[in-house]
């Protein structure tokens, strides 16, 4: 059994603590040789006792300081280097087999796209990769060579629920018929559509279901989140827009479906643990223990599933006019919200005023053909702009 060499982009957020996680439980099957974080630089230096990566990344020269005298202090003989590309030198470095990309929002992007060249098993948790740049990441996956593993929860489940040889050229003989992507509708899922003016992004934050950051827990209380994975999930699976469906599953066990031709639907379930799907990534093909506590069928009550309102959820309905208008107009989008959700997190920018920033930003920046990675940025940029000035007018409405 060969041992994989794993780097990890964002090691101190949700996703890169339970791949630590996952794989300090499996010592003898993977080996950590890089970890990156923006800022929490104790917390780096804490992983980086622990699992001796070659090379640690933080966001800037100061807190590559403040690392390299922690690990001196410590006697850790890890190299520290700083900035967007020691990323890049993080994830291409000859020692590296496997990446987890779970840098949130576009600054994951370069990282995961230079992983996807260089061949290496990707396995994607930052989902704005393909939002942003999908024609160019999936091009440069089949150029380098590499495997490609969804690990967000909804897309690992389809993943998981394909036939072993789909792809896009396939479709027609396999039976493929739709994808069913499930959401559990957010803290706000049953609030008084009146109220939702008044939410806080303490009350946002608070997902039901899943531990996630603070990011992440807005957009899937917006459905925004849902809306990015259609988006990734078209990418990913090459189905028609019109074949990739959403459904409100309260429980959050079922994490999404495959329906075919003759009329079956294939489901995977478990408990809404991160872990599953990142275990099912580090060790495919096989399948090993990813500590998550069994899932008891008989002691639920009810699986319930229902369409996702629209006029609650204006984000959802955003996302799929981005999809369906193609280019960089999903970029445009990503921008706007990443922006929005910060202004409301920060800034406080009123909770409903985030579908209103998005729509004012997509319908002021044409669509364009999104060919080339320069391009894609300057959207990016643009529309970050854009939003800026949006944020801060409806700031002084407000």
């Amino acid at each position: 059994m060969s041992v994989r060499r794993v780097a990890i982009l964002g090691s101190t957020g949700s996703i890169g603590v339970n791949t630590l996680d996952v794989i300090r439980a499996h010592p003898d099957r993977f080996k950590v040789v890089a970890l990156t974080a923006a800022k929490q630089v104790d917390v780096l230096a804490d992983q980086c006792a622990e699992f001796h990566p070659a090379i640690a990344v933080v966001a800037d020269a100061a807190g590559a300081a403040r690392l390299t005298k922690l690990l001196l202090d410590r006697k850790i003989n890890t190299e520290v280097l700083y900035g967007p590309q020691a990323l890049v030198s993080a994830v291409t470095q000859s020692d590296c087999d496997t990446v987890m990309a779970a840098i949130v929002g576009a600054a994951g992007l370069v990282p995961a796209l230079a992983a996807a060249k260089a061949g290496k098993r990707v396995l994607l948790a930052n989902k704005e990769a393909l939002v942003m740049s999908g024609d160019l990441f999936m091009q440069a996956m089949k150029v380098g060579g590499g495997e490609l593993l969804p690990i967000d929860s909804e897309h690992n489940a389809i993943f998981q629920c394909l036939p072993s040889r789909f792809s896009k050229d396939l479709n027609p003989s396999l039976g493929v018929e739709e994808l069913w992507l499930t959401a559990s509708g957010g803290p706000f899922r049953n609030t008084p559509l009146e109220q939702l003016a008044s939410i806080t992004p303490e009350q946002a934050c608070a997902h039901p279901n899943w531990v996630m950051g603070r990011k992440i827990s807005v957009d899937s209380a917006t459905m925004m989140n849902k809306g990015l994975e259609v988006i990734e999930a078209f990418w990913l699976f090459g189905l028609p827009l019109e074949k990739i469906k959403v459904l409100i599953h309260p429980q959050s066990l079922v994490h999404s479906m495959v329906r075919y031709r003759d009329g079956s639907v294939l489901a995977q379930l478990g408990q809404p643990d991160m872990r599953t799907p990142i275990a099912y990534g580090l060790a495919w093909p096989e399948r090993i223990d990813a500590g998550v506590a069994p899932l008891s069928l008989t002691q639920l009550a009810s699986l319930s599933f229902a369409e996702p309102e629209l006029e609650r959820f204006p984000c959802l309905s955003l996302a799929f006019a981005a999809a369906y208008a193609g280019g960089t107009a999903p970029t445009v989008l990503n921008a706007a919200n990443e922006i929005a959700v910060a202004a409301f997190l920060e800034e406080g920018l009123p909770y409903l005023q985030i579908p209103v920033v998005v729509e004012k930003v997509l319908n002021s920046i044409a669509s364009v053909n999104a060919k080339s990675l320069e391009i894609i940025l300057d959207v990016d940029a643009r529309a970050r702009q854009s939003a800026q000035e949006v944020v801060r007018d409806a700031l002084c409405k407000h």
